[in-house]
């Protein structure tokens, strides 16, 4: 499989870009609580394309998405807080508009000064944007000389501001985020360098069942926890208690284990207990869970496996979903050792990748830092699909490399 290479912003001359009106869809999806923006990962990611722009004296416009406010205004879902965070840590003005469409919106652009930054409010405050809407495609490209896509994780979705209005332009092209998510995810779906291991978490697979088969056919080693894992487990014939596991992969998980389970590596002990408010119940249990407890978290053995193996002599590692329900202390251990033996393993040159989502705030609890990874996602299910094979709708509308050039 070979990826097209897509048109990125650098690709057209500086001197176009000076007074032209630059749509840029970004993904500021982040944590905000009592006003406040929480992990801003996903704000500092697009800093490059916003200021390469604004510096080429073009006037930037930004739309994003925040939560599921279900098609209609609700300040909970509000922008007006990113628009604070990111006026603080961008270089040039910005400007925020309560709406994202019609005449208060036209005005506010037509006042911006060349090398400005204006967010707009939550394209999802319109049911148009999910249902990717031709009426409102339209009037969001109306806004716009130059479409941009800088939002990666929400690239697997055929939305209005990632697909339909795309087809209203001339030049489609990718930021810089975006390029640098397709050329690791690229290298990992097509030919990785090896031994390639893979790392596969979190709550559920039968969302993700594609990409997995995909990954672990690519994989020369497949270490698995998470909820995950008992689906697994107990397709195997293994108790697991009261964990989760999800009946209707249980086939699948069951053939994976047939054709490819010499590569498949699971947990052998457990962090359980009653559920996860049950601090004073918590127990180690090596082999079967018994009934009335669930897994939360992997168990010290089987953390010590994942350490060697991580370790291994890896030159690709991919990272996807935590070990357990890190976001409590408690059962946080497997996925902070996870964490840090990944660091090492990159420090002593492997190329390590984080896909998005959940794994990137486990990082930030093992207090890794962005410099301690080759590369972190922005797009948890989007990196899935990616290097699963499947095809994103917010790439391929956009222009081809070799497309001719102004």
């Amino acid at each position: 499989m070979v990826r097209t290479v897509k048109m990125t912003v650098s690709d057209l001359p500086d001197s176009y870009y000076s007074g032209k009106r630059i749509f840029i869809r970004v993904d500021f999806n982040v944590p905000i609580e009592n006003g406040i923006v929480g992990e801003d990962y996903r704000i500092r990611r697009a800093l490059n394309t916003i200021e390469y722009l604004s510096d080429r004296k073009a006037k930037v416009i930004l739309a994003s998405h925040l939560g599921r406010p279900k098609g209609k205004p609700d300040k909970k879902y509000s922008l007006k807080p990113v628009a604070n965070r990111l006026s603080e840590v961008v270089r040039v003005p910005v400007h925020f508009i309560d709406d994202c469409i019609g005449d208060k919106v036209v005005n506010a652009i037509k006042r911006m000064n060349d090398g400005e930054v204006l967010l707009l409010e939550n394209l999802r405050f319109y049911e148009g944007e999910e249902s990717c809407d031709e009426r409102f495609s339209s009037a969001l490209a109306s806004l716009a000389d130059i479409y941009v896509n800088d939002a990666f994780g929400t690239s697997h979705r055929k939305h209005a501001s990632t697909y339909g209005m795309g087809m209203h332009f001339k030049y489609k092209l990718s930021g810089f985020l975006v390029d640098q998510e397709l050329k690791y995810l690229t290298k990992i779906r097509d030919a990785p360098d090896r031994p390639f291991t893979v790392i596969v978490g979190g709550a559920k697979i039968k969302d993700k069942l594609t990409s997995l088969r995909h990954l672990i056919d690519r994989a020369d080693k497949v270490l698995i926890g998470g909820a995950v894992a008992y689906t697994f487990l107990a397709s195997k014939g293994v108790s697991v208690g009261d964990s989760m596991v999800e009946q209707e992969a249980m086939s699948w998980t069951a053939d994976v284990l047939s054709n490819q389970g010499h590569k498949i590596i699971l947990p052998t002990d457990h962090i359980v207990a009653i559920s996860d408010a049950d601090i004073e119940g918590i127990r180690l249990v090596s082999g079967q869970i018994p009934n009335g407890l669930k897994g939360f978290d992997i168990g010290r053995d089987t953390i010590k496996r994942y350490s060697r193996e991580i370790a291994n002599d890896n030159k690709t590692i991919f990272w996807s979903g935590p070990m357990g329900l890190f976001e409590k202390e408690q059962f946080s251990h497997g996925t902070i050792d996870v964490a840090k033996s990944l660091a090492l393993a990159y420090h002593r040159g492997a190329t390590t990748i984080i896909g998005g989502g959940d794994t990137v705030a486990a990082l930030r609890a093992a207090e890794i830092s962005e410099r301690e990874v080759s590369h972190i996602s922005t797009g948890g299910g989007a990196s899935l699909e990616y290097v699963g094979g499947e095809e994103l709708p917010g790439v391929e509308v956009l222009t081809d490399k070799n497309a001719k050039l102004v």
